[in-house]
């Protein structure tokens, strides 16, 4: 059975870092795309990063210049390091795996993903 865990959320500052992580079990993940996604009370799930097995990373514009994604495979573990956090980014979290293997670039769209996290909450404070 495929788990993803998300870890690593709570409640910050605006202007303060955190980071989240998501273990896989279950299956090998190193020829899989691995992402992350946010959704925010009222909105859409919206792609936040994603980082293919070749280690391409692709992100949201809103968030380029300020988040990280990374992944250790030897973990089955997907990172995401989050700077200069905004009220804008309040939301939960979630991690994504799967789709096509040998990608070349982490696709925005969810229906590209088999796998999912249960989510962890994001509230960045003014």
């Amino acid at each position: 059975q495929v788990q993803l865990v998300e870890s690593g959320g709570g409640l910050v500052q605006a202007g303060d870092s955190l980071g989240l992580s998501c273990a896989a079990s279950g299956r090998a993940f190193s020829p899989y795309t691995m992402a992350w996604f946010r959704q925010a009370p009222g909105k859409d799930r919206e792609f936040v990063a994603g980082i293919s097995w070749s280690v391409k990373s692709s992100y949201l514009d809103s968030v380029e210049d300020r988040f990280t994604i990374s992944r250790d495979n030897t973990k089955n573990t997907v990172y995401l390091r989050m700077n200069r956090l905004k009220p804008e980014d309040t939301a939960v979290y979630y991690c994504a795996a799967g789709g096509r293997p040998w990608t070349q670039s982490a696709s925005p769209s969810r229906d590209e993903y088999d796998y999912w996290g249960q989510g962890t909450q994001v509230t960045v404070s003014t």
